[in-house]
């Protein structure tokens, strides 16, 4: 596991200070995110907090404590449980349980608002069934799938490469007996696996002598799985059909209406949010690894010869987290550097990704991950797919190491490309130039009779491929070459080889007077797995309060928190009860969500109780109420308390709630209370 190095300390328990909900995500420097308001960032941080107070590096013999404390508090409460589980369960499949429910939907609430209207995006819908001629244009049919391999005797099955990271890990506890370079070659290993092709990892399986875990028998030679749960579509079954792997290929479908819908100009962007279904060969981690999981994904479409942003200006200064591809083959050091430094090197490709990755950044800082735990790794040459032009993960520090939570991708026009050809529909966008242009084109010149002689059959689409040709100069030039150099060409379609020679085509550079073009757009798509975030969320802001191991917190933001504010009656007597009623209702009325506890309880376990499900605010109902109408309120993760008249107590929550003004802040209008003890 790589660790960020020589960071500042930045993180604090309180939400950032905004001037208006609008404005909550507007650009700032990571640094200002995490402004402290407490008078020490480890005033309550001391047994399991995450990260070390003094470099941010994760706590080693902390981490399992943190897993565990964690996971017991979200089984306990509900925030999450396995599905079916009066049925024994179901690996890879989780349900939500009311509180997970809520900063779920929380979540996505401050996505869409965040991406979909501050960036004018135009949202879809589609269906998670696919037919599988989708899948197939996309390639999904034929390369979705993951490495897997077998007990020879009890057919368990495992995935490949997490077989293999366990085993070096299993070998990386005593290095007592090996050299420098043995345990610098399995730390390579162990970092490269989830890399590793069929014959790779087979290679590596045989040469660490990798067995079947708890059985010790010998494993079968990796082979691949396709992820894809597949179905029937309607009674014949004669249409298959899958569940989606990815939201995208709805959008890419829809281009042609979504670009009719956005006045037919470049660039917009469509934005879905939906569930998605992989087949997991060997679920883990909880809702790291699941079979089912939401996805919100962004498709933005450009200009492939104009990837500049708008607003790039305003995210240009904004640091980063950069690991690149170069350094994950040399010193693994994180490189901090703004974006806009990343794109005059071209450490990151264009404007456009760059401003993605910074949105994303404060999405991800805002909901309450650390600046210390996330980082941005670009993927390497062997992992990145064929037509990607760049492409980076947001991974978030966590026990299990660092978790790829976003993908950030310019996919080109791959995905346009090929539904357009398989499905014979047009899903080009046109630019209309400001003043006509003389463009170099290829000039084609088909013989059909020379054709016919020799593919009968073929004549047609040979024609049609070779007319094409017009657009695609390059191409088309070297195709000519080929027929010059070696006498022929050979022309690969639809599975068949045809010989082009010179007969049958001629192929010259010309010039055309042009007052636009036709082009398929690219696309720079960030696709979130929602999931993973929200558990790393729950991890990075799980703590126990000092000296008391056994008080679990969950410091959310209070944007996302499930519930905003407790109201918490000191006594259960009848001259209370009045203002529990009046008081819920004034909240509920501004739309902030609430938990009223009026058990005979200690006010302390109620504040535990509270705070161990994330809510930011309580709101005490004593005896001082009934005389002056006024309540104390409570702030989670310092403790403090003031007193507020209960006229102003609604909006103040509603701005603490919306991130228009931080707790120190209210500390500073309203007088600060010390009547209960915790």
């Amino acid at each position: 596991m790589i660790l960020l190095k020589s960071l500042i300390n930045k993180s604090s328990l309180s939400s950032p200070s905004f001037k208006s909900i609008n404005k909550s995500l507007t650009f700032k420097n990571i640094n200002n995110y995490y402004t402290t308001t407490t008078t020490t960032t480890s005033l309550n941080l001391k047994s399991n907090i995450l990260f070390n107070n003094s470099d941010n590096k994760m706590s080693i013999d902390n981490k399992e404590k943190i897993r565990a404390g964690l996971e017991d508090l979200m089984k306990r409460r509900f925030f999450i449980t396995q599905s079916f589980s009066i049925y024994g369960g179901q690996a890879g499949l989780y349900d939500y349980g009311p509180p997970g429910c809520a900063v779920k939907a929380n979540l996505i609430n401050l996505w869409r608002q965040h991406f979909v209207l501050n960036e004018d995006m135009s949202e879809v819908d589609c269906v998670s069934v696919t037919p599988e001629q989708v899948l197939k244009a996309s390639g999904h049919v034929a390369k979705f799938a993951d490495f897997m391999v077998k007990d020879e005797v009890t057919k368990a099955f495992f995935r490949a490469d997490h077989i293999l990271e366990a085993h070096i890990q299993t070998l990386l506890k005593d290095t007592s007996k090996m050299s420098k370079e043995q345990i610098e070659e399995l730390n390579f290993v162990l970092a490269k696996a989830g890399d590793y092709n069929q014959e790779q990892l087979k290679e590596s399986l045989i040469k660490y002598n990798v067995k079947a875990p708890e059985t010790g028998n010998a494993l079968t030679e990796p082979y691949p799985f396709n992820l894809m749960f597949q179905t029937q579509i309607g009674p014949s079954g004669l249409s298959t059909g899958y569940l989606r792997p990815e939201t995208a290929q709805g959008i890419f479908t829809n281009f042609g209406k979504l670009y009719e819908y956005n006045g037919k100009k470049l660039p917009f962007a469509a934005a879905q949010i939906g569930n998605a279904f992989r087949n997991e060969i060997a679920p883990r981690a909880g809702l790291l690894r699941v079979r089912e999981f939401t996805m919100a994904e962004i498709e933005h479409f450009v200009n492939p010869n104009n990837k500049t942003h708008p607003k790039f200006n305003e995210i240009k200064d904004v640091e980063a987290n950069l690991l690149s591809s170069d350094s994950q083959d040399k010193t693994s050091e994180i490189q901090v550097c703004t974006f806009g430094e990343a794109v005059e090197k071209k450490l990151i490709d264009n404007e456009t990704l760059a401003y993605f990755m910074a949105r994303t950044q404060q999405f991800l800082h805002t909901v309450g991950i650390k600046p210390a735990g996330l980082r941005f790794r670009q993927h390497q040459k062997n992992e990145m797919a064929h037509y990607a032009q760049d492409c980076w993960d947001a991974e978030i520090l966590s026990s299990y190491g660092w978790v790829e939570c976003v993908g950030h991708a310019d996919r080109s026009c791959y995905d346009l490309k090929v539904h357009a050809t398989e499905s014979k529909s047009n899903l080009s966008a046109y630019e209309e130039f400001k003043e006509p242009q003389f463009v170099d084109i290829a000039k084609v010149v088909v013989n059909p009779g020379a054709i016919s002689k020799k593919h009968r059959a073929a004549v047609s689409p040979i024609k049609k491929y070779l007319t094409e040709l017009k657009d695609d100069l390059a191409k088309a030039l070297e195709i000519q070459e080929t027929i010059t150099k070696d006498g022929s060409y050979n022309l690969v379609l639809d599975g068949n080889t045809y010989d082009i020679t010179a007969d049958m085509v001629t192929i010259s550079k010309a010039q055309e007077k042009k007052n636009g073009h036709t082009f398929f757009p690219h696309v720079i798509e960030p696709s979130f797995g929602l999931g993973r975030i929200i558990y790393s969320i729950l991890e990075q802001n799980y703590y126990t309060r000092e000296n008391d191991e056994q008080r679990g917190v969950l410091s959310l933001p209070a944007i996302i928190a499930p519930v905003k504010a407790s109201i918490l009656p000191l006594t259960s007597s009848d001259r209370i009860a009045p203002f529990v009623q009046t008081i819920s209702k004034a909240l509920k009325e501004a739309n902030i969500s609430t938990k009223v506890d009026d058990t005979g309880n200690a006010i302390g376990r109620k504040y535990a109780r509270t705070d161990e499900i994330g809510v930011p605010f309580g709101v005490t109902i004593d005896f001082q109420t009934v005389e002056d109408n006024t309540v104390t309120l409570r702030e989670r993760d310092t403790t403090k308390q003031v007193r507020i008249p209960i006229s102003e107590l609604a909006s103040t929550l509603r701005k603490l709630c919306d991130l228009t003004v931080s707790w120190s802040d209210i500390l500073k209008t309203f007088p600060i209370y010390e009547g209960q003890s915790e």
